[in-house]
């Protein structure tokens, strides 16, 4: 409270690998992805789209459900799956799960062998793709028919889930970009803290003035973070995208580079060096919690993790300028294979993940708020942790300030997030100017998009 390769999503993962897929289907997947990988998701284009479940409601049932997560999620998920099977009999599960490391390579493996999960858990680097190579079941039948209850979600939660017109998948949980900083050190320093709705430059020269009272940069520059540039670019009337084509120019992001150039030449921003190491997804090395900033920019419901690692209170607000530029993002989705017998079933599981009680209270806030707005507010009351109050407070205030949801990434939007920080460092390291940097990132992104 989130969002590079590797790993390929935001949100954390976890350590440890865990799979229980049947060593025989595996090989049969990579042995089709060696041989026939032009046909990456053809086989499973073509599987049987007619099956929408048993006609006998009391037939036995087993689902294939595959997602990323450490040990703790699989326990939460495994805990809210037997509460399913306690409550329909019939249906059981074959599970699998793996630290997001390599998930997505293992993901189109089962697909392009045809062996894909009936239920998937997917982020928005990917969901465009496989709903482009129709590989997901679109679920607006089920929305419009309310057997998929999405009534408690902010709307523009569920709808970031719409690629061309079709629901291709359903928010786990609800995420957006949070400023996060350094409260005990603005606090010893009598310095005050940033606050939602302050400007760019507002902001930069809050920073400047942390820096010379107590000599630690006032904050990370995020002009690699991709969060932070779509903000930004949609605070100026434009997207990260638009239609399939790339919605911003290289004026744009000359503009983008140049804003922080000028903070870096104030002394507002870390060095270079420094810079580069914030850059690193890894959660424990944000310069926030290793004292080399006094702000980070990350997503909301990282704030406990961040906690975990500094010893300092720490608050969030929205990144600067209008809010309204930020959205109910999807922390991750559930998304039905198109092809899948069961895929009613497949639905309904999603259904009860996102909107029953019990299940909602047992998974908590690992992949993000509850997307169920009533049942976010009961997961709340029963939260101890001082840092996820903090996100979950800031995602109730901004869920008033947000505004509609952008189209979800297209293909390629892995690559322009790795070309976003090759061209910021290039322009922070001084290899490149603020213009060039640009030019080459626009290039990179349109080969990235082809």
């Amino acid at each position: 409270m989130h969002p590079a390769t590797p790993p390929t999503t935001d949100a954390p993962a976890g350590r440890n690998h865990r799979t229980a897929l049947p060593r025989r289907r595996l090989l049969r997947g990579l042995l089709a992805v060696t041989v026939a990988a032009p046909l990456m998701f053809g086989a499973a284009a073509c599987r049987d789209d007619d099956g929408g479940g048993a006609a006998d409601p009391n037939a036995p049932v087993k689902l294939s459900i595959f997602w990323w997560g450490g040990d703790a999620r699989a326990k939460l998920t495994e805990d809210a799956l037997a509460l399913y099977t306690k409550k329909h009999p019939n249906v059981t599960f074959e599970k699998t799960w793996q630290a997001n490391q390599g998930y997505f390579d293992k993901l189109a493996t089962l697909t392009a062998g045809g062996n894909p999960p009936d239920l998937f858990q997917i982020d928005d680097n990917y969901l465009a793709e496989y709903a482009a190579r129709n590989t997901t079941l679109d679920l607006t039948s089920y929305q419009k028919s309310g057997k998929l209850d999405t009534s408690k979600f902010p709307e523009s939660l569920w709808q970031y889930g719409v690629v061309d017109g079709k629901l291709a998948g359903l928010a786990a949980g609800e995420n957006t970009q949070g400023l996060v900083y350094n409260k005990t050190l603005l606090t010893r320093n009598n310095l005050p803290e940033p606050t939602t709705g302050m400007s760019w430059e507002e902001h930069i020269a809050w920073a400047e003035q942390v820096t010379a009272k107590t000599k630690v940069p006032g904050t990370q520059d995020p002009s690699a973070d991709y969060k932070a540039f779509w903000v930004w670019l949609r605070q100026q009337g434009k997207d990260l995208y638009k239609g399939s084509e790339l919605g911003f120019t290289a004026e744009d992001v000359t503009r983008w580079l140049d804003l922080w150039k000028g903070a870096r030449d104030r002394k507002a921003t870390p060095t270079a060096d420094v810079i580069h190491e914030g850059n690193s997804s890894d959660i424990t090395k944000q310069l926030v919690v290793t004292g080399k900033s006094a702000t980070s920019w990350v997503w909301a419901n990282q704030m406990p993790d961040l906690k975990k690692n500094t010893k300092d209170e720490l608050g969030v607000v929205a990144y600067p300028g209008d809010p309204s530029a930020q959205w109910a993002r999807a922390s991750m989705y559930w998304s039905v294979f198109k092809g899948s017998k069961n895929k009613d079933v497949a639905v309904d599981v999603i259904n009860f993940l996102n909107n029953d009680q019990e299940a909602v209270k047992l998974l908590g806030t690992d992949r993000g708020l509850p997307s169920n707005q009533d049942l976010r507010r009961v997961v709340s009351d029963d939260t101890t942790d001082p840092a996820m109050k903090q996100s979950i407070a800031v995602e109730a205030e901004l869920t008033q300030k947000f505004g509609k949801s952008p189209q979800v990434p297209i293909k390629g939007h892995s690559k322009v997030r790795s070309e976003l920080i090759k061209a910021a460092e290039n322009a922070q390291y001084g290899r490149a100017t603020t213009a060039e940097a640009a030019a080459q990132f626009i290039e990179a992104c349109k080969s990235a998009i082809a």
